[in-house]
């Protein structure tokens, strides 16, 4: 026994000898296995993007190094095997590979759903509605801006965008507000720099901007008494010799409500307004007396009530009015819908606009021109979709339909230098990427980080957008055509003018995930030689909150693209289009 057991621990110690000689009893020389490869995407694609309602597409992803996963969906694919998805409207489809490594590789593929209904639009070249007038494309801007260190980025903003017009000093400051010391009663504040004379050199004459002003009804400069009809003239006449004419005057802003600034004894009272600018010395005399070619307007709310502000001002000062100037704001903060604001607002307007008109008629003046001071969506406080492609949408259809309706002149509130931050409605029941809302429309740029992804100093949001698509059909000494829609007329809107290069055509699709199929038509008209197509819309918009267009985007982006255009040449008509999902689009027919 004691021998084999000798025996075996020589072989032990042999064995272990080999070991070491071999290498295998030092760890510190041996080579670590490579890592696995990378979970790769060759390809991700849609055998057809673009697919109508009720129908199938299919997807392919090349991939490797990993296991493929496709969401919306959950769906588990294998490489270069197709699976099959019906969605019910425009989606984005994201495959991710996630292998033992990270990170995951992803890719997306689009595949656009468009509504089984086609819509007919149709122009009648030969109908003869109101003339088109840039006049709509106007801003409004305040007093409490820096006009003059951000006048580079003001003045490229508005140009680029087609900006004509503008209203100053603002709002309900303007009832407070006196030109001359550039400084406010009640509190409010001015920026030193936003004297009379540098809103005339530095934003109004290089951005070639036609003027209305806002004469202050509520103060008069001791801050003791209603406004001085004195004041209003003056400063008309100081315009003047700066070198602007205002082409408008209103008496007051917005008077007709308890929360605007008055320190006449009887406050936001219809037959003392009234009194004030009839008569001598009152507003509308006393302007034209120093300006003559001022046109002198008074506020109007469309209450058609009896004995309500609007049938006791234009009964009392008949003939003591120019225009007659209507703000309208269609939502309450917090209550925001975007079926409503893309849908319905706009319309809103038109029927606001044609009480007012009534009520013009009642009083023996129809012809009387209206202007629209202020707009935009929630009166106060606004939130994520202010800066959202919805906003943008409704701003569209608020251009074509006041176009449609003649109105005289249009100012947003506002361009510059009011961003509100996320003080306002960031609900996930509003679409939109941005955890900020503004009531400017364009971006402020550093001067104001409480708006962050804005973009730079001028940036454009969907509603300035819109006004920018809205200048190719907004041209003086056209005329509006009537256009009229035949199926999906929830979805589709339709606008039409003369223009220089033809007819002009402004297509909206309301919907937000279904493309629109629609076609064209112009009365006696069978071939046009050349047409193109601008379009903002949904995807576009998707992009500045992420460069795959599926926001949000962790990195933070803010690209702002700018629309697309499509030269699509010769065309036989009627003419046939998809319109993406919530989307405006310019139609140039040659």
């Amino acid at each position: 026994m004691k021998r084999l057991l000798g025996l075996a621990s020589l072989a032990v110690t042999l064995s272990l000898a080999v070991l070491t000689a071999c290498g295998g009893g030092s760890s510190s020389t041996m080579t670590p296995p490579p890592p696995p490869p990378a979970p790769s995407i060759t390809s991700f694609t849609a055998n057809d993007p673009s697919i109508t309602e009720g129908t199938s597409a299919t997807l392919t992803g090349v991939f490797a190094n990993g296991t493929g996963v496709i969401t919306p969906g959950n769906l588990t694919v294998t490489s270069g095997v197709g699976m099959s998805v019906n969605p019910a409207g425009t989606t984005t489809y994201i495959l991710t590979v996630t292998g033992t490594t990270s990170p995951a590789a992803t890719a997306t593929a689009i595949v656009t759903v468009a509504s089984a209904t086609v819509s007919q639009v149709t122009v009648d070249t030969t109908s003869s509605g109101p003339a088109v007038t840039d006049k709509l494309l106007g801003m409004n801007m305040a007093v409490w801006y820096d006009l003059v260190s951000n006048k580079t980025g003001i003045v490229q903003g508005l140009q680029a965008a087609g900006i004509t017009q503008v209203r100053w000093p603002g709002g309900s400051d303007s009832d407070q507000y006196h030109w001359k010391t550039n400084a406010q009663c009640n509190g409010g504040y001015s920026d030193p720099n936003d004297l009379y004379t540098n809103f005339v050199s530095d934003m109004a004459m290089p951005a070639n901007l036609d003027v209305a002003l806002t004469a202050n009804y509520g103060s008069n400069i001791a801050c003791t008494a209603g406004g001085d009809p004195t004041e209003a003239a003056d400063w008309a006449t100081a315009m003047v010799t700066a070198g602007i004419t205002p082409s408008h005057m209103t008496v007051g802003n917005e008077e007709y409500g308890s929360w605007e600034y008055d320190l006449h004894s009887a406050k936001n009272d219809a037959t003392t307004y009234a009194a004030a600018v009839v008569g001598t010395t009152g507003y509308y005399q006393s302007i034209k007396a120093a300006s003559p070619s001022t046109l002198v307007g008074v506020v109007a709310d469309a209450d058609n009530a009896n004995n309500g502000w609007d049938n006791t001002v234009l009964y009392n000062a008949k003939g003591y009015y120019d225009f007659v100037e209507y703000h309208y704001y269609p939502e309450a903060p917090g209550q925001e819908s975007d079926t409503f604001i893309v849908q319905k607002a706009a319309q809103g307007l038109t029927t606001n606009i044609n009480t007012l008109r009534s009520e013009l008629t009642m009083w023996g003046t129809p012809g009387t021109p209206i202007y629209v001071g202020e707009i935009g969506g929630p009166y106060s406080n606004p939130g994520k979709q202010s800066w959202s492609i919805t906003q943008g949408l409704y701003a569209g259809q608020v251009l074509g339909e006041m176009m449609n309706a003649g109105v005289s002149r249009l100012t947003w509130w506002i361009g510059f230098g009011n961003c509100n931050g996320a003080n306002g409605n960031l609900s996930t029941s509003l679409y939109g990427w941005q955890d900020f809302g503004a009531y400017n429309v364009f971006s402020d740029g550093s001067d104001d980080p409480t708006c962050p992804g804005a973009g730079p100093l001028g940036t454009m949001s969907p509603t300035a957008r819109a006004f920018q698509l809205f200048s190719q059909m907004a041209v003086n000494g056209q005329k509006v055509l009537t256009a009229t829609v035949a199926g999906d007329t929830t979805d589709v809107r339709a606008y039409a003018a003369t223009n220089p290069n033809g007819t002009a055509v402004l297509l909206f699709n309301d919907n937000e995930t279904l493309a629109q199929q629609v076609t064209v038509a112009l009365t006696g008209k069978a071939t046009s030689p050349g047409v193109n197509v601008t379009t903002y819309d949904k995807a576009i918009y998707d992009l500045s909150g992420s460069p795959t267009g599926t926001p949000p985007d962790p990195v933070g982006t803010s690209t702002w693209a700018a629309p697309t255009t499509a030269n699509m040449g010769m065309q036989n008509l009627p003419l046939t289009l998809t319109l993406t999902p919530w989307s405006m689009n310019v139609v140039i027919i040659q």
